[in-house]
């Protein structure tokens, strides 16, 4: 049986703790207890990847299991056995990390033999714990942001023993493998082990990197040894310069019942930066005061949320789905190992090109100092690197799957109004991506540009010239709405003209199931290049993961010109409809994120409706495989908590767009005193009363299905009737385009 106490009854230790309790503020003691709405596990299997572990929010460390054969890119699931603790993991995606390996051992040790069936295994925002049953061993972890921390409890008396390995359990393969390059470790005294591993690769195809790392440990051993391959030597140092297994081991003879502590420092910039973090992160090594703290983190940042009236089924999911927003991109702030700044560093974006379309706006909603500097952290990375990324893992951009949709996170903070960032920089930066060709278009930048800039189109047979296209385009929006608000008027007409790209590739002659006008591929030459039609494309495709119904379906910039190409607002809808009833929608992937919202440009909101209860009830399950693709660093929870409090947003404007809610009421921190309310009157816990039939905005009547954030950045309600049957609700007046007469394009910047 497990000695950890459930996180609710621990004690309020009086152990100093960099990151604690205090520093928080008052407002955390006062929080609701949300860690105790969250469940770790959902959506860790079928294709979620999330990471099941130890880390506060946007922690670098996040401590968990590596579980034994699941494949070659991921490193968790429910069944397998345990290989051992590493430090650094990706959630909602895979193919890196996996670093610097704890293991607890009894009886003889084999270096090569380190593996354990486990049992009772539980986890809660902060902590995770589990019994290794082979070796009989109680194994808890916990984390502050830098720094993770064990503790393993010994069942019985007898030899026993703490390893740590360098070389990596996930190597991948082909051009997304990673690689172990070699390393050192340095047994300093019987309570401390220091080193660094050497790493290259993995999914962003990224350069080497090292990782540093010092072990402590609150027992003092009766010996330790060291490893190269499988040969163990009493040597207190060891080296390999290649892909083998090293590592150390602590010795021990236990008590039965004994529980040994270990706090192990990570850092990307050097051994002293590691000792650092052990010793200023986590003062002494008491592993509840830390898990403590990190509840206390959790909380606070759970609760910038409430929701009313909800099942606990609901708030389960909804608060996990919050909790999973949360975990990436991963603050690396002092662990800089490129170049010396005084700004915010991140990473581990895998990849804006998921997040942008929801977590972006999430964050600058209940988080906006955290989406700040991200911000900061992405020109910053400009500056110094040459291109904000679509993707950066290991301290290295890459890899950029569509458009330069960092210019999205700019534009939406912008209009938003999110201060305290350097918007003429940005500025540069989004121009930059717009002209400037990359040496290489599969690590950052927009590749293609020769033909996009001078066709209007990327011309065949450039690589997902299809979906690039439509995302420049909107990119190039993103960029027009900067330049209009920052005064460079040239600029804002040029890209303005660019945003409506997208239309170049129409072929309004293509027939499909019955749906006419679609995207096509085009030769540089104008001509017609044959249709694509394969279902979910990659890298070299016409389309990036998805296909011709999903892309054709992209023109968040300019809804009204799409419904035109589609011929009108009936038509519109029997191609939504066509889009769903044949089964092309795909709720498992980001490019389709918006597609239940189009409908409110053609009238429809009790369509979307119907469509967005289907999705959120039977695509995201209260369980296991409760998540219905890679949740891709919080992009599909953030997606279902917008979608859940009744509200989404079109990324990159400052327009949100009603749905149908799942609560009775939401209350939303905003930071500063004010809050955003969300009441929805008749609503029924079955989502029999999905239409809304009448709305008001902050106590004056609202008969559009959209709103503006500026009409709830200082707080406000807006209060929703539902009912049964659709209504006349919502049916004019839709969401602004950019062809409608009249459209202002620096109209809701707020700066």
């Amino acid at each position: 049986m497990f000695h950890g106490k459930p996180y609710a009854s621990l004690r309020r230790g009086a152990f100093s703790f960099a990151v604690g309790l205090a520093l928080l503020g008052p407002a955390a003691a006062m929080a609701a207890d949300h860690v105790a709405d969250v469940d770790p596990f959902i959506g860790e299997d079928w294709f979620g990847d999330v990471f099941v572990g130890a880390n506060v929010p946007f922690g670098m460390v996040k401590l968990g299991p590596d579980v034994n054969g699941f494949g070659s890119r991921k490193g968790f699931k429910s069944e397998g056995e345990i290989r051992g603790f590493s430090h650094l993991h990706l959630s909602g995606g895979s193919g890196k990390y996996e670093n610097i390996r704890l293991m607890p051992l009894t009886g003889t040790f084999d270096p090569g033999d380190m593996h354990s069936p486990r049992s009772e295994e539980r986890a809660s925002p902060g902590y995770y714990a589990v019994k290794l049953d082979r070796y009989g061993v109680e194994a808890e972890l916990t984390a502050s942001r830098r720094v993770g921390v064990h503790r393993y409890t010994f069942e019985q008396a007898g030899e026993a023993h703490i390893a740590l390995g360098l070389d990596l359990l996930v190597k991948g393969k082909g051009e997304e493998s990673q690689r172990f390059l070699g390393g050192e470790v340095h047994v300093v005294s019987p309570t401390e082990i220091t080193g660094v591993g050497h790493y290259i690769g993995g999914w962003n195809e990224g350069g080497q990197y090292e990782v540093y790392f010092d072990v402590m440990v609150d027992t003092p051993s009766v010996g330790a040894r060291t490893w190269v391959d499988t040969a163990l030597s009493t040597a207190q140092q060891a080296h390999i310069d290649s892909d083998q297994p090293i590592g150390a081991v602590l010795d021990y003879r236990a008590q039965a019942g004994q529980a040994i502590q270990a706090k192990v420092g990570i850092s990307f910039v050097s051994a002293e930066q590691a000792h650092r973090n052990a010793t200023d992160e986590v003062r002494g090594l008491h592993f509840d005061v830390v898990r403590e703290a990190a509840v206390a983190q959790w909380n606070k940042a759970l609760g910038r949320i409430e929701i009313g009236g909800a099942s606990a089924t609901q708030r389960r999911q909804f608060y996990t789905a919050l909790y999973h927003a949360m975990m990436m991109p991963s603050d690396h702030t002092g662990e800089n190992p490129k170049w010396h700044s005084t700004e915010p560093y991140y990473d581990d974006f895998q990849a804006i090109w998921d997040t942008f379309r929801s977590d972006g706006p999430l964050l600058t909603l209940i988080a906006p100092d955290r989406q700040r500097d991200i911000l900061r952290s992405l020109i910053d990375t400009y500056r110094h690197a040459g291109y904000m990324p679509d993707a950066r893992v290991g301290n290295d951009n890459g890899r950029t799957q569509g458009g330069s949709n960092a210019d999205i996170v700019v534009a939406d903070a912008y209009v938003k109004g999110l201060g305290g960032i350097d918007y003429g920089t940005a500025f540069k930066a989004m121009i930059k991506d717009a002209t400037v060709p990359p040496a290489d278009a599969r690590k950052e930048g927009r590749g293609g540009l020769d033909t996009y800039n001078k066709l209007g189109y990327i011309a065949q047979p450039t690589e997902r010239a299809g979906s690039r296209t439509v995302e420049y385009a909107y990119n190039d929006f993103a960029i027009a709405e900067l330049a209009c608000g920052l005064g460079h008027t040239s600029e804002a007409t040029l890209y303005k003209a660019h945003a409506g790209n997208w239309a170049n590739l129409w072929d309004a002659s293509w027939q499909q199931e019955g749906i006419g006008g679609f995207l096509r591929p085009r030769n540089a030459d104008g001509s017609w290049a044959p249709q694509y039609l394969v279902r979910r494309g990659t890298w070299p495709d016409f389309y990036y993961e998805g296909d011709l119904w999903t892309y054709s379906l992209y023109a968040p910039q300019d809804v009204r010109h799409l419904i035109e190409l589609s011929g009108g607002n009936e038509a519109f809808v029997k191609r939504l409809d066509a889009t769903f009833d044949g089964l092309h929608f795909d709720i498992t992937n980001e490019p389709g994120f918006l597609i239940p919202d189009l409908y409110l440009w053609a009238g429809r909101p009790d369509r979307a409706a119907d469509r967005l209860v289907t999705y959120l009830h039977k695509a995201f399950k209260d369980s296991r495989s409760g998540i219905p693709g890679n949740d891709d660093s919080g992009a599909m929870s953030s997606w279902y908590a917008f979608q859940s409090m009744g509200f989404y947003p079109n990324a990159g404007q400052d327009v949100y767009l009603i749905g149908t809610p799942s609560y009775p009421r939401v209350d939303i921190d905003l930071g500063g005193g004010k809050t955003f309310t969300i009441e929805a009157e008749n609503l029924d816990g079955h989502s029999v009363n999905r239409y809304v039939q009448s709305a008001t905005l902050n106590g004056h009547p609202l008969n559009q299905a959209w709103f503006r954030h500026g009409e709830i950045a200082k707080g406000g309600t807006l209060k929703l009737v539902m009912g049964s049957t659709p209504s006349a609700w919502g049916t004019t007046n839709p969401p602004p385009s950019l062809s409608d007469p009249g459209f202002a394009l620096c109209k809701a910047t707020a700066l």
